[in-house]
């Protein structure tokens, strides 16, 4: 399975857990930014697939999922969203992964934030259920991911530069100063049309 998911055996070993795929971000930094310089970032690959695939699906006499669409990922998503429809229609109570509020599953995290965590499935919606507190080394990422995401957040809905500075700071990808400021700089310049509240001048024109 460690060879399947792409992380060390010796990195499952001393989580004792196993790690979603997106940890390889933070977990094996180094190694995903070599792959990285050395050919597309995922976002490109991802975005070049997707023209692709939109291409062929123009054709009418596409009868079969073309091989390509296995490269874009999301394999199996498919299956678990029709399984999650089937549950809120019938009301099975089964157990599903979901995105969900927290309410208290997860007491390390507020009751707001946005968690993929077990939930029962009835007509009524998905119930959290509770879950052990973290351990250690693993509630400091989540801690300083959610820290990250909810500075976003409150930068967007403001527009305020300085929060969103913070929220870069927050991120443990970036974290450092030096990188945090200028990224920022080129973040908002690369999205003036997207982002009116950082810029109301130009929004109002």
């Amino acid at each position: 399975m460690a060879k399947e998911m792409g992380f060390p055996i010796e990195l499952i070993r001393t989580l004792g857990a196993l790690p979603s795929y997106y940890l390889h971000y933070y977990y094996l930094t180094d190694e995903v930014l070599a792959g990285q310089r050395d050919g597309k970032t995922r976002a490109r690959e991802v975005i070049d697939i997707e023209e692709q695939l939109l291409e062929m699906y123009r054709d009418p006499a596409l009868t079969e999922k073309p091989k390509l669409l296995e490269r874009r990922g999301g394999a199996f998503y498919s299956e678990a969203a029709a399984q999650l429809i089937a549950s809120l229609n019938d009301g099975a109570g089964d157990v599903q992964v979901v995105d969900i509020r927290n309410s208290g599953a997860l007491p390390d995290l507020p009751d707001a934030a946005v968690v993929e965590i077990p939930a029962r499935i009835d007509r009524d919606g998905a119930h959290p259920l509770p879950l052990a507190p973290l351990a250690p080394e693993l509630r400091g990422l989540v801690e300083q991911v959610k820290a990250y995401e909810q500075l976003t957040i409150e930068a967007a809905r403001s527009g305020d530069q300085a929060t969103a500075l913070r929220a870069l700071m927050a991120n443990p990808l970036v974290a450092q100063w030096a990188i945090a400021e200028p990224l920022l700089e080129a973040l908002l310049e690369a999205n003036v049309g997207y982002l009116p509240r950082f810029f109301p001048q130009a929004a109002a024109r």
